[in-house]
């Protein structure tokens, strides 16, 4: 393999600890954390996160190079936190694709701009973890390293696809109600059932206001619940299309 200037990854340098003041990876990966949770990720610099740590700008630069070093310390502490102790990594591979998957989920509904904006972050040491710890989940199954791949990928585009749709309904809910589009849309669905050709839509709706039926089909359930419904559903496919032993 060719050798290059692997100093170009923060991973490979040690932090630095002879100035003051003196701040480790984690606090500025917190600090920066907490900005993005708080204010967006918009508000993330290196003279916000600077300022918020009490410290000069030029400071900072002691210890992150770049902002892209920044980001990639800020997807590494959100990668700490999917990672499952040992000692709480269930033994049967649904079960462990499960806690892997909720705990991904849990954390990125903390974090939801994350999904968007880090996507192109380096992997850090804690991705690998991640990493590592979803293939051990399928270890002692028999499928093939494509399988693995596969399967978690399918896990993978669930969660997260799971928590943009959920950080859009927060949004939409969020939003102030307009009546009078909402009615203008309901109008026009009904000169649209009036065609005949949309018979299925007309029939789930029963010639009913749309905000009455919405919450029947969903059903009062928590975010969380639905998320386990839909993983559930998935892995329970996963299971008798690829024949992995059954939970």
């Amino acid at each position: 393999m060719a050798s290059g200037d692997d100093s170009a990854l923060i991973w490979t340098r040690s932090e630095p600890g002879t100035r003051r003041p003196k701040f480790t990876r984690d606090q500025i990966a917190s600090t920066a954390l907490s900005l993005a949770d708080t204010e967006g990720f918009a508000a993330v610099s290196m003279r916000r996160v600077a300022a918020e740590l009490g410290a000069g700008t030029m400071t900072l630069y002691y210890y992150v190079r770049t902002k892209d070093e920044l980001i990639a310390l800020m997807d590494d502490a959100i990668m700490g936190e999917v990672w499952i102790p040992a000692d709480e990594f269930p033994a049967h591979w649904y079960d462990a694709l499960t806690a892997v998957a909720e705990r991904t989920w849990d954390v990125l509904m903390r974090h939801p701009w994350a999904l968007q904006s880090l996507r192109n972050a380096s992997m850090g040491p804690n991705a690998m973890r991640h990493f590592e710890q979803s293939l051990a989940a399928l270890a002692g199954t028999r499928l093939a390293a494509a399988e693995k791949f596969a399967l978690l990928a399918v896990v993978d585009d669930y969660v997260h696809g799971n928590v943009l749709r959920s950080a859009e309904f927060r949004a939409a809910n969020a939003a102030p109600v307009d009546d009078e589009v909402i009615e203008a849309a309901i109008r026009f669905a009904e000169s649209q059932y009036a065609t005949g050709e949309f018979p299925h839509t007309q029939e789930l709706f029963g010639g009913k206001d749309p905000r009455e039926v919405f919450p029947r089909l969903i059903g009062v359930v928590s975010e969380k619940d639905r998320f386990r419904h839909g993983l559930a559903m998935v892995l329970d496919g996963a299971a008798r299309r690829l024949d992995l032993p059954p939970r």
